[in-house]
């Protein structure tokens, strides 16, 4: 993922302040005046470089793989040539079929109790269109593209001569990470692959893996919703990989990722959280122009920012419907995935500071969020607020 070079800056520099002097008193309220508008026209130019960034990551990967990508009819990327049909009538498939929709087939995802049909589009209509007629074909069915979701972070910085050690804690609560393979070097309980290539290592996979071992989970438990796949990164691997470790006993699944609202994934987001999973996202770094990012955004999924080791709201971080939490994202000592050391920045590898915290209280999902809303540390204005959600997790424990 493309990553905008930003360093920890002092809080005026990061907004271009002028110098704060002592102006003559007959000029204060045009000075700071002045300065609202300097710091307000600097923050929406940061905003929209990270908005073409965005784009352009996702311009290049549609002419990359033009026989694998396409967009879906609200501009997304997505699986090339194929929609799902979700709560559709009996006599929707005949209806799709006299249109010239073929059924390649239909699948239940274990451990969520959802059925779908996979439809392939006809070839004189892009996915856009076919999108809209099956729509217009099936008012009273749920039809889905199989949109991309891409790592939530960062940026990674040359090799560093620094072990990361295990935290003092340990946590034994199992706990699922959806994302890329890790390396040899971070074992996993178990692990299984979802697409094309999976399990294949990866190294937003290693980072993640390395940073819930350093934070204590002893039993993790990992779904590779990449592999070698150009579409890697799917809506139904990924609800495929929360079934799966929702069945095999995940307590929280931490999602490093970020995409578009997906109905699929609502709904396997919303199964899962049905039978007590906890599910830990990252609100991305497309900054606060992008689109809203899914599934941090999703009913009750814990959102998460990150912070810099001032605990300043990292420039580039994006947004979600809601916020919960935030917890340190930069500077981040891990292991990539040749077992490499090195730093990385990002709401990704905040995500699974904040998981293993969640993993490591007992309870209800409330009775968890309680005691998760006791030990955040309030930052910025008094309460919960649009950049620290209700305060910082794991503050202490940057490794």
């Amino acid at each position: 993922m493309a990553v905008l070079a930003v360093t920890a800056l002092p809080a005026t520099a990061q907004l271009r302040l002028p110098p704060i002097g002592v102006p003559p008193l007959g000029n204060v309220t045009d000075a700071v005046g002045d300065t609202v508008q300097d710091a307000t026209a600097d923050a929406t130019r940061v905003a929209g470089h990270l908005l073409q960034i965005r784009d352009n990551r996702i311009a290049k990967l549609l002419r990359s793989h033009p026989d694998s990508i396409e967009r879906d009819s609200n501009g997304d990327p997505a699986r090339r040539g194929e929609l799902f049909l979700l709560d559709a009538p009996p006599e929707a498939l005949a209806i799709a079929r006299q249109a010239g929709f073929v059924v390649r087939d239909t699948e239940k995802i274990e451990g969520l109790d959802i059925e779908l049909v996979r439809l392939i589009v006809p070839r004189s209509l892009s996915l856009a269109d076919a999108e809209e007629a099956l729509r217009d074909l099936l008012p009273d069915a749920t039809v889905s593209a199989d949109n991309l979701h891409f790592p939530a972070g960062g940026a990674a910085a040359s090799a560093i001569p620094v072990m990361l050690a295990a935290s003092a804690t340990s946590i034994r609560s199992a706990v699922g990470m959806i994302d890329g393979a890790p390396g040899n070097h971070v074992r996993p309980s178990s692990i299984r692959g979802f697409v094309e290539g999976a399990p294949y290592p990866s190294n937003h996979g290693s980072a993640i893996a390395s940073l819930l071992r350093y934070a204590g989970i002893k039993d993790f438990r990992v779904a590779d919703v990449y592999g070698t796949d150009p579409a890697g990164g799917n809506a139904l691997a990924i609800a495929k990989a929360l079934g799966w470790l929702t069945q095999g006993g995940a307590k929280v699944i931490s999602i490093s990722l970020v995409g578009p609202r997906n109905a699929l994934l609502e709904k396997a987001v919303a199964s899962a959280q049905r039978q007590g999973v906890i599910i830990v996202a990252a609100v991305g770094n497309d900054g606060p122009a992008a689109p809203p990012a899914y599934p941090a955004s999703y009913n009750d999924v814990l959102a998460v920012t990150a912070v810099d080791g001032r605990n300043r709201a990292l420039l580039e971080v994006g947004k979600a419907r809601h916020l919960d939490y935030a917890a340190p994202g930069a500077n981040l000592r891990v292991r990539n995935a040749e077992g490499e050391r090195t730093r990385v920045r990002g709401t990704s590898f905040a995500v699974p500071l904040v998981a293993a915290r969640a993993a490591a209280h007992t309870g209800s999902r409330s009775q968890i969020v309680a005691q998760l809303d006791k030990e955040a540390v309030d930052l910025g204005k008094k309460g919960a607020d649009d950049t620290y959600g209700r305060g910082l997790l794991c503050g202490d424990c940057r490794p």
